[in-house]
């Protein structure tokens, strides 16, 4: 049975190898990190740019060569779906500790045309040869767990069937054109940035230790793929070239999404899997499909937010609005003890409905309409105390009322057409697992499956686990208003919150809202846990901006609060002027990234 350490487990956060300060060289123990940043003479002090205007396009992603691919395409008469695709098969390359073609992919699109927001959930399934039973007696018994590296997490990779569905309904340009930059960087190589080669660092000495303790089947592919000559992680500014991964992505160009899926890449994953003892196929990879599906949506204050719906986390933010909504937080203060008093109450509570109700509806009948709706909402505010946190929190009864680290990108384009595009590995770069000769490293998402049968998200073969990979979507009076994400597990729908809450309640523009101190709330129960359990206090990491006047309020509500450890995501977004059609783009300074326009 695989297990990470007590302190790994302590400090990793889904989709992310390991929480950490934002550089290598940036430490606390580094002297430079007593000294404050300059200052800016207009915007919020803590503000690091000011958001990119742009009239005809405009892109933000995890990385500036990326968002400039983008760029080039859309110059290039591409569609922003086209600019997105480019944009992430290129961040598939430049940034794999959070991404790749081996990971599964979320987006929602707004398009002018129809002036309708349409999701995609690009989400792969677990491998049919690997039953519930099979799956107890691999992990020793219903006690254990599915663990987070090797073979068993494996669940089929969605993203470039999610390309292609995404392409064949909105895109202009032929994908060979699409993906033509990232496979140039694959073969002419790219300069490796700062907090990404911290992680690539991180991630490849982790599992070199998990190879040696017998916890990944093999790795002397991953070895090859993403080390250099000297054996190392690829340092910051250092060339770093993938040409297995630029042939990958060259057979999909000319060969289209049945090249990966029943191609000889598909059989290449097969004998691969089948070597190392592995359980998914060739069928698996055949079967799958990605699926256009409806988002759902709240109104908070005017605005529209828009979420896709479970096997995703997105209608926890959904929640979390709906219970916020009667509260004044503008009268409260911008980062007042009173706000994020009743913020924090608020996720702990539709974080126990996350993991109560979230699985894949294709396997469980989720009550999405009851979880978000208003009188549900009104139930579930009523267990907030202003005063006091509560020592544990239940999930709720939805039947009551019904009666019965990951990259985020977004782009736009000169139509208003905008694209609000997440995509994963899950934990770090993925499995440790990389098939023969391709380049990317296959995903391991189901470890966020459940063991126990009375879960509606417990484990079973065929079927689509848990997710917290989250795109959003905000319109109003039916045209696109913003685009935007915030990468990194369960911060994602907290993260949500905190930037639409910062925008709408407290006027920061889009920039700001991404720059200023977040909070993150751990302990609640998860999805992967059985149904008894519930969640207790937990603990509340805080930012350096959050002051510590209230800090001590909200100890002596009864939080418990300690210093942030780096883990508190990254965002970007792309908001749209009604009146004048100008873009205004942000990628806020915890990740390597930048947003840009014409």
């Amino acid at each position: 049975m695989i297990r990470l350490t007590a302190s790994l487990l302590a400090s990793t956060l889904a989709g992310l190898a390991l929480s950490a300060p934002a550089s290598a060289q940036d430490t606390p123990s580094d002297p430079r990190m007593s000294h404050a940043g300059g200052d800016r003479i207009s915007g919020m002090p803590f503000a690091t740019r000011s958001p990119v205007l742009a009239r005809n396009g405009a892109a933000a992603t995890a990385h500036p060569l990326a968002t400039q691919v983008a760029i080039e395409i859309l110059k290039s008469g591409g569609s922003a779906v086209d600019a997105a695709i480019a944009a992430n098969a290129a961040l598939g390359l430049m940034e794999p500790v959070g991404n790749g073609v081996g990971g599964d992919l979320f987006a929602i699109v707004y398009d002018p045309a129809t002036q309708q927001v349409y999701g995609l959930n690009a989400a792969g399934p677990s491998p049919r040869s690997l039953s519930y039973e099979q799956m107890l007696e691999e992990v020793g018994g219903p006690d254990g767990s599915i663990p987070p590296l090797g073979v068993l997490p494996v669940s089929v990779p969605g993203t470039v069937d999610g390309w292609f569905a995404m392409h064949e309904r909105f895109g202009n340009l032929p994908m060979e054109d699409i993906l033509a930059p990232a496979i140039g960087y694959a073969e002419d190589g790219f300069p490796v940035t700062q907090l990404i080669a911290y992680y690539w660092n991180r991630n490849m000495s982790i599992f070199a230790e998990r190879f040696e303790a017998g916890e990944i089947q093999e790795f002397d592919n991953a070895r090859m793929t993403y080390l250099n000559e000297q054996g190392e992680a690829p340092a910051e500014g250092e060339i770093f070239t993938n040409p297995d991964l630029a042939n990958t992505l060259r057979r999909i160009a000319e060969g289209g999404r049945d090249a990966f899926y029943e191609g000889e890449i598909a059989e290449t994953i097969d004998a691969y899997m089948e070597r190392i003892g592995g359980y998914l196929s060739a069928e698996d990879l055949a079967d799958f499909s990605s699926e256009w599906i409806e988002p759902v949506s709240v109104n908070y204050r005017g605005y529209d937010v828009w979420e896709l719906p479970p096997p995703g986390q997105g209608i926890a933010a959904l929640q979390m609005l709906q219970i916020l909504e009667p509260y004044d937080l503008a009268g409260m203060g911008f980062m007042s003890a009173d706000a994020l008093h009743v913020m924090i109450e608020a996720k702990r509570l539709a974080f126990e409905d996350r993991a109560r109700f979230y699985a894949d509806p294709d396997f469980a009948d989720i009550p999405v309409e009851t979880l978000i709706s208003e009188a549900y909402a009104d139930e579930r505010r009523s267990l907030i105390s202003p005063d006091t946190a509560r020592e544990s929190v239940p999930h709720g009864d939805p039947a009551a009322i019904e009666h019965g680290d990951t990259t985020y990108l977004t782009v736009a384009d000169s139509s208003g057409m905008m694209v609000s595009l997440i995509q994963s590995n899950f934990r770090g770069m993925g499995s440790g697992l990389v098939p023969d000769g391709l380049g990317f490293m296959l995903q391991d998402r189901g470890e966020l499956f459940s063991l126990d049968p009375d879960q509606p998200n417990v484990y079973a073969p065929g079927k689509r686990p848990f997710h917290t990979i989250i795109p959003a979507m905000v319109t109003r009076d039916g045209q696109a208003w913003m685009s935007f994400g915030v990468m990194g597990g369960a911060m994602q729908p907290q993260g949500h919150v905190q930037i639409l809450t910062n925008m709408i309640d407290f006027g920061l523009n889009v920039q700001d809202a991404g720059d200023a101190a977040r909070w993150r709330h751990q302990g609640s129960t998860q999805p992967t846990a059985p149904v008894t359990e519930a969640g207790g206090l937990g603990v509340v990491a805080v930012e350096s901006g959050i002051s510590e006047e209230v800090r001590e309020a909200l100890r002596a509500r009864g939080h418990v609060i300690e210093d942030g450890d780096g883990g508190f995501g990254g965002y970007q977004a792309i908001m749209r002027d009604p009146e004048t059609g100008v873009y205004a783009a942000a990628s806020e300074s915890r990740k390597d990234g930048s947003a840009m326009g014409y």
